[in-house]
């Protein structure tokens, strides 16, 4: 039997240095293997800009992957799961993962994912870190640049919530193990114990506050925390989750899968086909991408419930599979073979 990897859920808004928080502890990982998981937009360059600050030995070039397929939190099963089943078969396992959420990812379904028997045989959540801006707190912002994250959250067509800043950034607080206060070099002391009385009147009771600048922070306090963040839910629901009582689907509730459809006779067929299909079976959520006749550029797919949007997001890439790939998310079980065969009318 080999021992469970430990994984750090790295959260906060865009611009509060999570990446410089990642860089430095990747360059000051002694002697650690870390397989990094990111998730961020808006940071172009962002593997190179890590990778410069490690070493060959604790973060290698394969050991590095960007899942740019939508916010994190909402992709948990066509996307985080797979990635961890993934680093867990390989010959050469990390000795730890570190997970770099984007923005505006909300904490607890992911650190609910860890209950997943897929993952829970082989990994646990070793803690959650949540970064804040002390120098935008101080002048009554959330981040540095409140634009950016709205031009984040825009960008991000595949975001399933869009839950208020105030709300998202005390969600992922209360979600927190501990907060990185970070840019407290740009805030005078008088500042800085208001904004830390403020934090902690939003933080769990327990949770650990530490102050930094350039998100350099001692490596002993961000890993081997050990805190087996997913046996120890309570008292870290979201908002929408204390809205509604507390209640929530169990992973097992859910069910998903991946289809390929054969060539589309037009978009008009295909998305009456998805409309149709989505409301015969109870689909939950469909996104994908779709190839068009004679179209330079994908079809890019979102349904949520009845709700359904298509554009074209970008022109198709030389060397790239021209195909409709679509993910179909419901509550299980769903009926793959019915659901399949009713999306592929669409190319009859």
């Amino acid at each position: 039997m080999t021992s469970k990897i430990p994984v750090t859920v790295i959260t906060g808004f865009l611009g509060a240095g999570k990446t410089t928080l990642v860089r430095h502890l990747l360059g000051h990982a002694r002697g650690k293997r870390i397989a990094l998981i990111i998730n961020e937009f808006g940071e172009l360059g962002v593997d190179k800009q890590v990778l410069a600050g490690c070493g060959d030995e604790t973060c290698r070039a394969e050991d590095m992957i960007e899942l740019a397929n939508g916010c994190l939190c909402c992709t948990v099963a066509e996307d985080f799961i797979p990635t961890m089943q993934q680093l867990l078969s390989r010959p050469e396992r990390p000795d730890h993962i570190v997970i770099e959420t984007s923005g505006l990812a909300l904490p607890q379904p992911l650190i609910r994912a860890f209950n997943w028997p897929e993952i829970r045989s082989g990994v646990t959540n070793d803690g959650v870190v949540a970064v804040a801006d002390a120098a935008a707190l101080s002048e009554g912002r959330f981040a540095a640049s409140e634009a950016a994250v709205d031009a984040q959250r825009k960008s991000d067509a595949m975001l399933d919530h869009e839950t208020p800043l105030g709300e998202l950034f005390e969600d992922q607080l209360i979600a927190a193990d501990l907060v990185i206060l970070n840019k407290t070099d740009l805030v005078d002391e008088a500042a800085l114990a208001a904004i830390e009385a403020e934090l902690r009147a939003k933080m769990r009771p327990g949770t650990g506050l530490v102050r930094a600048r350039n998100g350099h922070v001692d490596v002993t306090a961000l890993l081997g925390l050990g805190l087996a963040t997913e046996d120890n839910l309570a008292g870290r629901e979201s908002h929408h989750e204390l809205e509604h009582g507390g209640e929530g689907h169990e992973h097992d509730d859910f069910d998903s899968f991946a289809v390929r459809l054969p060539a589309t006779a037009s978009r008009d067929s295909l998305l009456s086909s998805i409309e149709a299909t989505i409301r015969a079976h109870d689909v939950l959520r469909l996104k994908g991408f779709a190839a068009l006749p004679g179209a330079a550029a994908r079809l890019a797919i979102q349904a949520v419930g009845p709700r359904l949007n298509a554009w074209f997001d970008r022109p198709w890439r030389d060397g790239e599979a021209r195909e409709t790939a679509l993910v179909v998310i419901g509550e299980s079980p769903l009926d793959r073979a019915a659901i399949t065969a009713s999306l592929q009318k669409a190319g009859a």
